[in-house]
């Protein structure tokens, strides 16, 4: 997505670093990192992955942090990659979030972000489901949970068993997500805030901040996240 070999000699910002996993593949891609995040749990599984392999490294720092503080924003300096993936949807306040980051790309600098598609009905029946699953008390989440899980499963299971090969996609799953199907699908179902744009909101808030669009991947009308890789202005 960046277009790059590598990052050696470069900053690298990892804007909500979930698990780290994303800071210590720039960092063993020679940048110099900066791992933030709002959760104290995804804080301290990034700072345990910069212990098991880069331990006591200068080029790797980690803390926590909001990206709607923009008091602790101004502290960080600027940077030649600022990248935040699946992240500035989930803050409550994805607008200001997205502006928030635009300061921390240095003159040339990259940003690399993600951001749910916006679906229009679809994405807000999908809020529906959200509001009404974290409304639930828990030991009745199941009645959201289940019915939803049927929905978007039910395919690839038919699809298996024409093929012959039963519940295949359901075990590739966890492999080509890194994470468990059902805790992907519990994740899903009751991820709040939930926000969304369509490819041309994010190209314009850009563009009028002084960003070239250098790459877009987008998911044409369905689930997921739209890709974009700007440039910003010397």
């Amino acid at each position: 997505m960046l277009g790059v070999s590598g990052l050696r000699g470069r900053s690298f910002l990892d804007v909500g670093s979930g698990s780290g996993l994303f800071s210590l593949a720039a960092r063993r891609l020679g940048a110099r990192v900066h791992s933030f995040d709002f959760d104290p749990r995804s804080v301290a599984c990034t700072a345990e992955l910069r212990r098991r392999y880069f331990a006591e490294d200068p080029s790797w720092t980690v803390e926590a942090g909001s990206v709607l503080d923009t008091e602790y924003l101004k502290r960080l300096g600027h940077f030649d990659v600022v990248y935040s993936w699946g992240v500035l949807h989930h803050t409550g306040e994805m607008w200001q979030a997205l502006a928030n980051v635009a300061p921390l790309v240095g003159d040339g600098g990259l940003l690399f972000i993600a951001i749910y598609n916006d679906q229009g009905t679809a994405s807000r029946r999908w809020l529906a489901v959200k509001r009404t699953y974290n409304r639930l008390p828990p030991p009745l989440r199941f009645l959201v949970l289940w019915p939803v899980f049927v929905q978007q499963q039910w395919r690839p299971v038919v699809k298996d068993l024409f093929k012959g090969r039963p519940l295949a996609s359901l075990r590739q799953h966890g492999h080509d997500r890194g994470m468990d199907l059902w805790r992907d699908h519990v994740d899903w179902v009751g991820g709040l805030p939930f926000e969304v744009a369509k490819p041309e909101q994010i190209f314009d808030f850009y563009r009028e901040r002084g960003f070239e669009l250098q790459r877009l991947v987008t998911q044409g009308g369905s689930l997921g996240c739209n890709e974009f890789v700007f440039r910003k202005a010397n």
